[in-house]
């Protein structure tokens, strides 16, 4: 299987990162970003782009590709609409037309979020922007297209977020991850289960499209 990973500096891409480098199955793994990983791996190549919206020069890299696992995002906190629309909807729309053209049938799995608007309409700007990124990819017509809508995230292994804010939050939380695992076991799940959850619908396929944090942990399993 080859794979290619975007935002794999992120919280969440590093964990998809890390399950992708240990999976038997996966035999290359391509990295493409505005920042370099500062890591090494004989399975990893990285490729750089300072313009996330142009993507045509590079299409024969990504030729042969079998999945794609969308991981960069930024917070809606303190943006406005039009820039967080252009992180959320237009880089992915712009790797996402090169790669149906290079690779028609690779799966593509999105990271979106719990409470995403699906109609693209409603009043939560966040909410809605993340359903308009959502119906834009369905009209691309991937043969496969995976939609992820976690809650709560548990980062394992080491992963650290790159918000400051965050790393406190996951700090104090990670104590209580088993209880709340116990207690809301629909409403979390962790950078492991994730990463694992794309490299299982890429090999098997799901019910669903889209996928909750309940439906990401079965699908982990």
């Amino acid at each position: 299987m080859r794979v290619l990973i975007l935002g794999a500096t992120g919280m969440i891409g590093q964990g998809v990162l890390r399950e992708c480098l240990s999976a038997p199955d996966v035999d290359s793994v391509l990295v493409a970003g505005r920042t370099p990983l500062g890591q090494t791996h004989p399975k990893l190549t990285e490729v750089l782009r300072p313009d996330l919206l142009q993507w045509t020069d590079v299409e024969p890299q990504l030729a042969g590709i079998d999945a794609c696992f969308y991981c960069l995002g930024v917070s809606s906190a303190g943006l406005s609409e039009p820039d967080y629309r252009r992180v959320t909807v237009d880089f992915a729309v712009a790797l996402a037309t090169s790669l149906e053209r290079a690779s028609p049938n690779a799966t593509f799995c999105f990271i979106s979020g719990a409470s995403t608007d699906g109609a693209g309409t409603g009043k939560t700007m966040w909410a809605r922007v993340k359903g308009q990124a959502e119906n834009a990819l369905r009209a691309l017509g991937f043969k496969r297209l995976f939609l992820f809508r976690p809650a709560y995230i548990q980062p394992m292994d080491g992963i650290v977020s790159k918000t400051g804010s965050y790393r406190v939050m996951y700090a104090v939380m990670a104590p209580l991850y088993p209880l709340w695992k116990r207690l809301m076991p629909n409403q979390v799940t962790s950078t492991r289960q994730l990463g694992r959850a794309m490299l299982q619908v890429t090999r098997n396929g799901f019910a669903k499209e889209i996928l909750e944090s309940a439906d990401i942990n079965v699908a982990a399993q």
